[in-house]
């Protein structure tokens, strides 16, 4: 055999076990180091889809469906300065329901909520709401004296007090964080341990155990998801 088939046969050789070597190794590294999928398909909305009504390409009056939104809202936060749905928007939002006085599931919501405030401290993108069912105890002053307590930000952090019968309205028709029936009266009482989390269009996009580390943990992997593939819409520049 010459020389030069020789030199062939020998590259040809080195075709033959290097391209299996070089697949197995790349399966093996993408097995081993396969990119968690994006869960923005994954996060659902939840809440009824609302009519309204809208046109097609030809014009023609049509009635189409939208998401749900959190409604509108005007509560007072723990330095007294009004609150509104507006401070919302172009955030995402934690939302819980408590009370200062509380001794039992509270206590880890508070703590569980600080864990996220000092996690998103620097991002202004990141809100949290935590709204009173005490209305009557917990003033301003008294939800300031509570902010102070547990080390409350309220860049970021707002504590919100307000009319009784509102703030039921918004946890039930709001948030849907009970499936109780009640009217704000003086007998009626919500004590829930979820966290609501809101994407940057006020849909709601989960629910999650306050008081349980994992599932905390968990709302934070999916807040950083939503920071990141929110895309806002462009705004029409005019001619």
């Amino acid at each position: 055999m010459s020389e030069k088939n020789k030199n062939g046969c020998t590259i040809a050789l080195i075709i033959v076990i290097a391209i299996p070597l070089v697949c197995f190794i790349l399966f093996d590294y993408f097995d081993h180091h396969r990119p968690e999928l994006s869960t923005q398909t994954c996060l659902p909305i939840y809440g009824p889809k609302e009519p309204f009504p809208s046109k097609d390409k030809n014009g023609k009056d049509i009635v189409d469906t939208a998401y749900f939104k959190v409604p509108d809202f005007s509560f007072t936060n723990q330095n007294g300065i009004t609150i509104t749905q507006d401070s919302m928007n172009g955030k995402v939002t934690v939302v819980d329901f408590f009370f200062t006085t509380c001794k039992s599931i509270c206590i880890d919501m508070t703590a569980n909520l600080r864990m996220i405030q000092d996690h998103f401290v620097n991002d202004r993108d990141v809100l949290i709401l935590s709204h009173t069912v005490d209305p009557e105890t917990d003033s301003v002053q008294q939800l300031f004296n509570y902010s102070v307590e547990n080390d409350i930000n309220s860049k970021m952090w707002h504590l919100l007090t307000g009319d009784k019968k509102a703030l039921y309205h918004q946890a039930r028709y709001g948030y849907f964080i009970t499936a109780d029936k009640g009217d704000g009266g003086p007998q009626d009482f919500i004590h829930d341990n979820h966290f609501v989390l809101v994407d940057k269009e006020r849909r709601i996009r989960g629910y999650y155990d306050g008081t349980d580390k994992a599932s905390v943990n968990q709302m934070i992997k999916d807040i950083q998801m939503l920071l990141v593939s929110y895309i806002a819409p462009k705004k029409k520049v005019k001619k």
